[in-house]
């Protein structure tokens, strides 16, 4: 992950503040930092992390077959 910093500045004179913690959320979301502090949030090992990497991958492959069974896109 790279060092960055997600600043917001929350002025009370261009509105609420809800607004500005929505506008936070949406940027802390399109840096990743909730993703990459939910993978580091307890260890995993190896083997354990290879084995829901393949699970992932099957799983994805049965959408995609089922997908393509039915048609595709109308």
């Amino acid at each position: 992950m790279k060092n960055s910093a997600i600043k917001v500045v929350i002025d009370s004179t261009l509105g609420p503040a809800e607004k500005g913690i929505k506008k936070f959320k949406r940027l802390c979301e399109a840096a990743g930092i909730l993703k990459e502090y939910k993978k580091r949030k307890e260890y995993k090992k190896p083997s354990v992390r290879k084995k829901e990497k393949l699970e992932a991958a099957q799983k994805r492959k049965v959408k995609e077959a089922r997908k393509n069974r039915r048609g595709g896109k109308i």
